[in-house]
């Protein structure tokens, strides 16, 4: 009967979404480490060899080993800062997930490399003219800060929550 319900197509997406009671968290966890580890190669490989690919030589005013697709001056920025959200997103996912395993630290060695490699890498590629240095460095801050933002967020609504409910019972027992 499953079998027939997955393949009418109805709601057949539902059977595969996270459900707390029946998926156990470190098999979440491991998902999760899968995919952004799939995610940040995709988008290392994408930065470092850009599509396109590179200048062969330095003919008709290109210069040899400079992105092909940097001649697109707005669409190559739009690849530039979206690949670099999503390198740095799944970065960030991988060193949460892997917060206090053994070896954390060589993790988060690696992972700074890689950010360093793939910065230098995509500065080699782009012409000169076409860096805009400041909005890759936002865009690879921009998944730390919000998830900075929102963790200081439920810091603070917890806050609230736990003096609204400290006070609400006193005001009960007064009246």
């Amino acid at each position: 009967m499953a079998i027939n319900r997955l393949s009418t197509g109805k709601s057949w997406y539902k059977h595969f979404q996270y459900e707390e009671g029946r998926d156990k968290p470190s098999d979440v966890r491991n998902v999760l480490l899968i995919v952004s580890t799939l995610i940040a190669a995709v988008t290392f490989q994408a930065g470092v060899n850009p599509p396109g690919g590179v200048w062969q030589d330095n003919e008709d005013g290109h210069v040899a080993g400079r992105a092909i697709y940097a001649s697109h001056s707005a669409v190559y920025h739009v690849f530039l800062i979206a690949n670099t959200v999503a390198l740095s997103a799944s970065i960030l996912v991988i060193i949460s997930l892997t917060h206090r395993f053994p070896f954390h630290f060589e993790v988060i060695v690696a992972t700074v490399a890689m950010i360093v490699t793939y910065g230098s890498a995509i500065f080699a590629v782009t012409p000169n003219e076409y860096v805009r240095f400041r909005y890759v460095m936002a865009a690879a801050a921009l998944p730390f800060v919000f998830r900075a933002l929102i963790q200081l967020f439920n810091q603070v609504f917890r806050k609230e929550q736990g003096e609204i409910k400290g006070v609400l019972p006193e005001m009960s027992n007064e009246s």
